[in-house]
């Protein structure tokens, strides 16, 4: 089976970020690593492709260093990379986005059939959770969201998803596109061999032409949101420090009684 995992290269979320002009989060500190949620999206396609056989593709759009996302999926052990780099790709919003990964979707099934497409379940970025439904409806495909658990058997993927107060088993004929959380598995770590062989492997790089999207529906121009103003957030003038002399817990527990927050 040949599986697209979708993954996204995002800021480093325990490094401090400054906001551009544009209000847009400053992408360019050099520190940026492959989204978290999405290596459980590798781990599931690559634990598919051992069971079954067949191929892993990882697909990001981004900047130029958005390539690291999908050399750490090579590394991991996909067989394919794929990178979609354009200038007038900055500054779309989530639909933008996933309207060019449709399109590389859609390119790469052209080449060879794609029986499933893998996420994460949000980007670490923006956490908006939205993008794997918005792409499944680009590519006309059935959706089956928050996995913990995934397999495919008869040509029938199957996912359990723990919602507040219930379970739920989905099913669906392939191919379809599933994101699944950050229970689903634990991601492996590249070993020495993997990372060698990464080296060796060539990532495709492609651009809005490439994939014949209108520039119009991309970037800041097509985007359905807009900024109209962002600022840092104020630093706190109301903290408390207390220095633990031994009765630090009992002065704690006297501050929130007298706040009513016990």
């Amino acid at each position: 089976m040949r599986i697209v995992v979708c993954v996204k290269h995002v800021p480093d979320i325990q490094s401090d970020r400054t906001l551009g002009a544009d209000g847009r989060t400053v992408r360019d500190g050099g520190d940026g690593t492959l989204n978290e949620l999405d290596e459980n999206a590798l781990e599931a396609a690559l634990t598919l492709v051992e069971e079954h056989g067949g191929e892993v593709v990882a697909l990001t759009v981004g900047p130029d260093d958005a390539v690291d996302a999908v050399r750490k999926g090579l590394q991991m052990g996909a067989e394919q990379a794929v990178h979609v780099v354009d200038d007038q790709i900055a500054g779309s919003d989530v639909i933008g986005t996933a309207t060019v990964l449709a399109a590389a979707v859609r390119q790469l099934a052209a080449q060879e059939p794609v029986d499933l497409v893998i996420t994460g379940m949000a980007g670490l970025d923006g956490l908006t959770s939205v993008l794997p439904t918005a792409l499944a409806e680009m590519l006309d495909l059935p959706a089956l969201p928050l996995a913990r658990e995934l397999s495919v058997e008869a040509g029938t993927v199957t996912v359990r998803r723990d919602l507040d107060h219930a379970g739920e088993v989905l099913r669906a004929a392939l191919p379809a596109l599933v994101s699944v959380t950050d229970q689903a598995n634990e991601a492996r770590y590249p070993n020495f061999k993997g990372i060698m062989a990464a080296r060796k492997k060539p990532v495709t790089t492609w651009t809005l032409a490439d994939l014949g999207v209108d520039p119009a529906l991309v970037g800041s121009a097509g985007a359905r949101t807009q900024v109209f103003e962002a600022a840092a957030r104020p630093a706190r003038e109301d903290r408390v420090l207390i220095t633990d002399d031994g009765t630090a817990g009992t002065r704690l527990a006297q501050y929130l009684l007298e706040r009513k927050l016990v």
